[in-house]
């Protein structure tokens, strides 16, 4: 009995490769999902440099993805209810492949936005489906593990959106050397649509992939096919292990429904006090792994590195390394994942995120208190039409320092940047900083298209207060212009070694354990609508804070923001050590179970 049974419990090769297939297809899930989170940091300074948007369009088109994260979120839950996992895994396959020729042949503000809008409808679907499946298809011992494989490869596709980004700074380096200023900036033009459509084979492979995995085995179960769940619990599971899985859900479900036969359907939701507990932590959870700044830190990598002191290359390096260190890093994550447990890894990687965060803000602290104001200078530049075309170079960095009264002596030796805050009327926005080291960055444009909405909602949304009808008529008004010196490369480097540590404590603690934590605390009647819930509260806070970073980095610096991501991150630290328990080793019913005697206590 005793070797029969032992025999039972080993998965046939079948059971091996199909469980391998699983991992491949959500490891490509998470590939895509890293290349939308990831692509736009090698793509931005080329961007940024060629097509003339403003700080805030600029944002805008980098929180895009979180928008349509958002819009997609909203649904995926019930939409993977209504469909199945399977199917909607293809579906969100098929817009990220539809996205990339659209940014790419794009030629403005309306269609590039447009195309990251659909990168992020595909990504907010692929993050609510694929750990949704993951969780659902693996047993309880790889489960975490399995899960860590999304979040490995999300990695990669960062990684790999890096890499890109590196050679596309060499080659942009060699023309710069061998061409002038014109064919430069049609280089840097084309430099970053061919990073996007480097991105599209993924996607392909993503969609391929999924036409040869089973549904899964709970959703078919709740849909009241049970031959056909246990047909797909035995393509991984072992027959004996199959059949107790099955059993388990049967008891589950038949505990729930005495327990709701007396009340009306629409009570079983979220709104239920015994699904509330959960459903509130994964949230918190969710909110506060997004307002430690990940994703902007990702986003803006490079840029963040250029005004830290690097140049051009070594920032792209830089930005290489910052994505290698959270690929590796999450590889150890996953080894520990399932013997030290969520809650420890949360706890540790927390405290280094904080510590690394208030080290790289007081390095930006220290540099940006020597900032120049240069306001008047720079409006005594302002057209007759209230417009503002500024090439910002050496000699023109020198010309502000002497109209504004300082001695430009101390900057002869160094690059500076410049970064200009303006308003029309009661709307204001941001240049991004540019480099007088750059010859061919675009020059600094300031229109009232690029500040004043175009319409009653874009106005109310950008700021309710104001008065469209002024605004359209109000000259433009120069709020600060900055002149700073470039900090020195060993500056740079300090910076970034900060932001590899936060990379690594992020990685090994929050990176692995976040979706996690969203797969196994809801429970099982509410799990799709949930996540989607709670990622929709999550994408909406990565959103706002994408759209705000320019902004307010232009406005108050970079050590504003890492000091804030570092506050929500104190918050984060305490919601994991004294209110999540540990569901390492448990089933999905047994950590439902758990919340049960929760609510009953």
């Amino acid at each position: 009995m005793t070797s029969g049974s032992t025999q039972l419990s080993i998965p046939s090769v079948s059971q091996r490769r199909y469980s391998t297939l699983l991992l491949v297809v959500a490891g490509l899930g998470g590939l895509l999902y890293g290349v939308d989170v990831g692509i736009i940091g090698g793509a931005l300074p080329y961007l940024e440099a060629t097509s003339g948007l403003t700080a805030g369009q600029l944002s805008v088109i980098v929180a895009a993805v979180l928008l349509g994260s958002v819009i997609s979120t909203l649904f995926a839950g019930l939409l993977a209810d209504w469909m199945g996992r399977k199917p909607l895994m293809l579906l969100s396959g098929a817009i990220f492949v539809i996205s990339i020729p659209v940014i790419a042949i794009s030629s403005g503000y309306e269609s590039l936005f447009f195309g990251r809008l659909l990168q992020g409808v595909s990504g907010g679907l692929i993050g609510v489906v694929v750990p949704l499946y993951l969780a659902e298809c693996l047993p309880s011992s790889t489960r975490g593990k399995g899960t860590g494989i999304f979040q490995w490869f999300l990695t990669l596709g960062i990684v790999g959106a890096a890499v890109i980004g590196i050679y596309y700074s060499y080659r942009v380096q060699a023309v710069a050397q061998a061409s002038d200023a014109a064919t430069l900036f049609h280089f840097k033009d084309q430099a970053w649509r061919r990073i996007f459509w480097v991105s599209l084979p993924p996607g392909v492979l993503f969609v391929l992939g999924t036409l040869f995995v089973q549904e899964s085995p709970r959703w078919l179960f709740r849909r009241g096919h049970k031959d056909r769940a246990l047909v797909a619990l035995l393509r991984s599971h072992p027959a004996h292990v199959a059949q107790a899985e099955l059993d388990t859900m049967e008891q589950v479900a038949t505990t729930s429904s005495e327990q709701t036969s007396s009340r009306a359907t629409v009570h079983d939701t979220i709104f239920r006090r015994r699904y509330m507990i959960p459903f509130l932590l994964a949230c918190v959870i969710l909110f506060c792994n997004t307002a430690t700044g990940v994703n902007s830190i990702i986003s803006y990598n490079t840029g963040i590195l250029l005004q830290s002191g690097l140049s051009d290359l070594s920032a792209h390096w830089g930005y290489v390394l910052f994505t290698a260190v959270n690929f590796l890093i999450t590889a150890i994550g996953m080894s520990l994942v399932d013997r030290k447990g969520r809650r420890f890894l949360l706890i540790l990687g927390t405290t280094g995120v904080i510590a690394s965060l208030i080290t790289v803000g007081t390095l930006f602290l220290r540099t940006e208190r020597s900032n120049l104001e240069c306001r008047t200078a720079v409006q005594a530049l302002v057209s007759p039409q209230q417009d503002l075309s500024l090439t910002f170079n050496r000699a023109e960095a020198s010309r502000l320092l002497q109209a504004s009264g300082y001695n430009e002596q101390q900057f002869n030796d160094s690059s500076t940047s410049l970064a200009v805050i303006y308003s029309y009327g009661g709307f204001s926005a941001a240049t991004t900083f540019v480099r007088s080291d750059d010859a061919a960055a675009a020059p600094i444009h300031i229109t009232r298209e690029s500040c004043v909405p175009a319409n009653r909602i874009e106005a109310f949304f950008k700021n309710p207060f104001a008065d469209l009808a002024a605004a359209q008529t109000a000259p433009l008004k120069i709020q600060r212009a900055l002149i700073n010196r470039v900090p020195a490369t060993r500056h740079g480097w300090l910076v970034a070694l900060g932001l590899y540590a936060f990379m690594a404590f992020y990685a090994v603690g929050p990176g692995v354990c976040v979706w996690l934590a969203l797969s196994e605390l809801m429970p099982t009647r509410i799990r799709s609508v949930g996540m989607s819930i709670a990622l929709v509260i999550n994408q909406m806070v990565s959103t706002t804070l994408a759209v705000l970073f320019l902004p307010v980095v232009s406005k108050y610096g970079y050590s504003t923001m890492f000091f804030i991501f570092a506050a929500f991150t104190v918050i984060y630290f305490l919601t994991a050590t004294f209110l999540l328990p540990e569901t390492k080793g448990k089933t999905l019913e047994e950590i439902e179970q758990h919340f049960e005697g929760v609510r009953k206590i």
